[in-house]
């Protein structure tokens, strides 16, 4: 029997809901405790033939409990990330989704960093940019703050400061 990660499930229900129904579903009332008792910053990724089809996300929880910080970030992933048109109801069925809840951020160097292991946030100003950790093409501290870098519209040289932060993975 094929076990579903709860948190990817819920991802995928709210997706499709909105995308079929202009609809927010919920949390249903059979998910684990801590989605209904927890808080946290939770990334949405989706991809579709293994290329990104949209990922949006929170660094600090901005919802009552994780439940709804997945819901939230599940339908803005899927219909508001601005690097791809939104998701149609065809496309459903070729999604992949994965479901990241980040720990708390805490201050850190380069030094500190391990792309591995760890996610970055950038920030000067209003700018920010953040990297996931883990992706496979990036293997390098230097690779991840220059992303993270022109994520934020940061020049390779313009100081700024960094935060790091570890993230629990949920895929199907």
């Amino acid at each position: 029997m094929v076990r579903h990660d709860p948190y990817v499930a819920l991802a995928r229900s709210a997706i499709a809901a909105y995308v079929n129904e202009g609809r927010r579903i919920s949390p249903p009332p059979d998910l684990p405790p801590e989605l209904t008792s927890l808080r946290g910053g939770v990334f949405v990724s989706i991809k579709k033939g293994g290329a990104l089809r949209g990922c949006i996300g929170t660094c600090e929880p901005s919802e009552e409990n994780l439940a709804a910080e997945v819901i939230a970030n599940a339908i803005r992933a899927a219909t508001q990330d601005p690097r791809f048109p939104p998701v149609r109801t065809e496309e459903l069925p070729q999604l992949d989704v994965s479901v990241d809840v980040l720990s708390p951020i805490e201050p850190c160097t380069a030094a500190d960093l391990d792309p591995r292991r760890y996610g970055v946030i950038v920030e000067s100003g209003w700018r920010r940019g953040l990297l996931l950790p883990d992706l496979p093409t990036v293997d390098t501290v230097e690779e991840q703050l220059r992303i993270a870098r022109m994520k934020a519209g940061l020049s390779p040289d313009e100081p700024c400061r960094l935060w790091r932060f570890t993230v629990e993975r949920h895929t199907a």
